[in-house]
C-alpha cells in the first residue's frame, strides 16, 4: 500500500468533515440601528433633564452684570461665590433678611423625625399584614390604599382644625405629624409587597423556635429588607424635604422650611431681581435629595424591584 509523503516542517491538511462547522446565531455588530436609537433617546433625554441644572449651577457663579449683558449658556467670566453666600446668610425672605440657613434647620427638624417614624410605622404595619394576618386586615390594607389617593388639598381644612384644636397649628409638630399620616399609605404598600417576597420559612421556623411579634421583626426581617428601608427613606426625605404645601399651611411664619424660603427669595419684590442669588438658592435647597440619590441610587433600583413589584 502507497502512502503519500509530506514535506518537511509543513502541516498535514485536514478536511472539515460534515458536522463540524461552528454552529450558532453570527454575532450582531454592536452599533445596530436599534442600540442607537435607544442610546439617542437615552441621551436626549438625560440633556433634556441636566441642561436647566446646568445653568442653574452656571448662572449661580456669575455676576449679575455678566448675566445682564452676557449668554446664560456661556461659562462664567470669573467664577465668585458671592450669590452662594448671599443666599445662605443675607437674602431677604419676606421682613427678615437671614438667607436659607434659618430654614434649613426648620427643613432638618420636620424631615428627620417625620421619616424616622413614618418608616417605623409603615414597617411594622407591611410586617403584621403579611405575617400577623388579623380579621378585616385585607378590608384596614385596602382603605389605607384608597386614602394614599385622594388629594392632600381635601384634607387641609380639617387638619387645620384639628391641629388648632390640639394647639399645635403654626409649630413644627404640626408639620411633623402631618407628614408621617400622609407617608405611611404608601410605604405600608411597600412594605407589605417585599415582606410578601420574602421566604415564608424563615417566619415560621422563628415561630416554631418560640420567637415572638417583635423579636422575628428586629432580628430576622430588619436585618433582610435594607433595599426597601432605602426606598422608603429617598421617598421621605425628597417628599418632605421638597414640600411647600403643608409648610406654608401648618409651620408658622417662625418656622418656615427652605423650599417656602425659596419661594420668598425668588418672589421678593425688594429691588431688581438677582437670578445669581435665585439660582444659588435653588440648587442649595435641592442639594439634600440630589446627595441622597447619588450615594443610595442602587439600593433604590433593588429595593423598588422588589418592593414594588412583588407582593
Amino acid at each position: 500500500m502507497s502512502q503519500t509523503a509530506t514535506m518537511s516542517g509543513s502541516a498535514p491538511t485536514t478536511t472539515p468533515t460534515a458536522g463540524t462547522e461552528p454552529r450558532g446565531p453570527r454575532p450582531k455588530p454592536f452599533f445596530t440601528p436599534k442600540k442607537i436609537m435607544l442610546y439617542a433617546t437615552l441621551v436626549f433625554f438625560s440633556l433634556y433633564f441636566l441642561f436647566p441644572l446646568y445653568v442653574m449651577v452656571v448662572t449661580s457663579f456669575k455676576t449679575m452684570p455678566e448675566i445682564r449683558f452676557g449668554n446664560i449658556f456661556a461659562l462664567p467670566n470669573q467664577i465668585t461665590l458671592d450669590a452662594w453666600f448671599k443666599a445662605w446668610t443675607s437674602a431677604c425672605t419676606g421682613l427678615t433678611c437671614e438667607g436659607l440657613s434659618p430654614g434649613f434647620w426648620n427643613s432638618v427638624k420636620i424631615t428627620i423625625p417625620s421619616t424616622v417614624v413614618s418608616i417605623f410605622i409603615a414597617a411594622v404595619n407591611g410586617y403584621a399584614l403579611v405575617n400577623w394576618r388579623f380579621k378585616g386586615s385585607e378590608i384596614f390594607f385596602s382603605i389605607l390604599i384608597f386614602g394614599s389617593f385622594i388629594p392632600y388639598q381635601v384634607f387641609l381644612y380639617p387638619l387645620v382644625m384639628i391641629t388648632r384644636e390640639l394647639g399645635i397649628f403654626g409649630s413644627l409638630q404640626a408639620v411633623i405629624i402631618v407628614h408621617t399620616i400622609f407617608g405611611m399609605p404608601i410605604l405600608t404598600l411597600l412594605f407589605r409587597n417585599y415582606f410578601a417576597s420574602l421566604p415564608v420559612e424563615l417566619f415560621k421556623a422563628a415561630r416554631v423556635d418560640g420567637a415572638g411579634f417583635w423579636r422575628i421583626f428586629f432580628e430576622i426581617m430588619l436585618p433582610m429588607s435594607l433595599p426597601i428601608f432605602v426606598v422608603a427613606l429617598i421617598l421621605q426625605v425628597t417628599g418632605i424635604w421638597n414640600d411647600f404645601l403643608f409648610g406654608v399651611v401648618f409651620a408658622g411664619t417662625q418656622n418656615l422650611p427652605m423650599t417656602v424660603q425659596l419661594n420668598n427669595i425668588v418672589n421678593s419684590a425688594q429691588g431688581s431681581p438677582e437670578y445669581n442669588v435665585n439660582m444659588a438658592a435653588t440648587v442649595l435647597t435641592g442639594l439634600v435629595p440630589l446627595i441622597i440619590y447619588f450615594v443610595s441610587g442602587k439600593l433604590f433600583v433593588r429595593g423598588v424591584a422588589a418592593g414594588a413589584v412583588k407582593g
